[in-house]
């Protein structure tokens, strides 16, 4: 299991690296899309959404993600406003999915139920990840930033919660995971955000950059834990099997979903 594990990071960092530091951030907004797509495929399947219903949400989330980008770079030309329209293709999202639940299904009786997985869906995914295109237009530190300390959260809490833990954090919705696991989640941020600040942005600031890092590492115990408690409500223990020794999609960036508006936040207030 280790092995496996370390064979997918040593092929997919490199990986990363080049897509966020060396290609336009037109491409990483195409990964973010492509992620959105099978984490939103696999959010269904656990769910077992009906395959119209699924359709219109995946379509939705990619539009939410592509349109909203689109007018966002195009109102940083001189004299238009487009960005005003985003509210418009938010609410394309429940008005396509709910109309496509009525034409397809005629019985009324459990419309909710049948809808309200692509909605939340959209919420849950797109809506959480757009947060990481716009911190890769402030500059592909911010995410190497964002994705370093996720990763060091992961890792230390982990390791410190196998070696450690005792006391169960949140035994209802994920049993394995330990209070000493979400001390070394922040401990595992805090290191990482004070590292990846002095070596990516000094002008951030060496404490900003260690709360940073502490906050990630708390924030990513929440997205973890919300993720365990849709798992365990749809009854499956991982979201596919896509990743050798990791899971699904949505298992790896359930953390950096929470993860990715708060650093957008420091991003724009600093």
């Amino acid at each position: 299991m280790h092995f496996t594990r370390l064979a997918v990071a040593v092929v997919f960092i490199p990986l990363f690296y080049f897509l966020v530091t060396l290609l336009a951030p037109f491409y990483f907004l195409l990964c973010l899309t492509g992620l959105s797509l099978l984490a939103q495929t696999e959010f269904h399947r656990m769910y077992k959404t009906a395959p119209p219903v699924a359709i219109c949400g995946l379509a939705a989330g990619a539009a939410f993600l592509l349109c909203g980008s689109l007018l966002l770079s195009a109102s940083l030309a001189p004299q238009t406003a487009p960005v005003a329209l985003l509210p418009l293709v938010i609410a394309a999202a429940p008005v396509l999915i709910a109309s496509v639940r009525l034409f397809s299904v005629k019985e009324p009786a459990s419309a909710l139920r049948d809808v309200a997985p692509a909605f939340v869906g959209v919420l849950y995914i797109p809506a959480l990840l757009y947060p990481q295109y716009l911190l890769r237009l402030e500059g592909p530190q911010w995410i190497l930033l964002l994705y370093g300390c996720v990763w060091a959260s992961d890792s230390f809490a982990y390791y410190i919660g196998k070696g450690l833990g005792r006391r169960k954090l949140y035994k209802e919705v994920s049993p394995n995971k330990t209070v000493a696991g979400a001390v070394g989640s922040v401990l595992g941020g805090s290191v990482a955000g004070l590292a990846l600040g002095a070596l990516l942005m000094q002008d951030l600031g060496t404490p900003v950059a260690t709360m940073s890092g502490a906050a990630i590492g708390g924030i990513t115990i929440v997205g973890d834990l919300v993720e365990s408690m849709f798992k365990r409500d749809a009854g499956v223990k991982d979201s596919s099997a896509m990743i050798p020794g990791h899971g699904g999609i949505l298992d790896k960036i359930d953390s950096v979903l929470f993860a990715g508006p708060l650093l957008y936040v420091v991003a724009i207030l600093t």
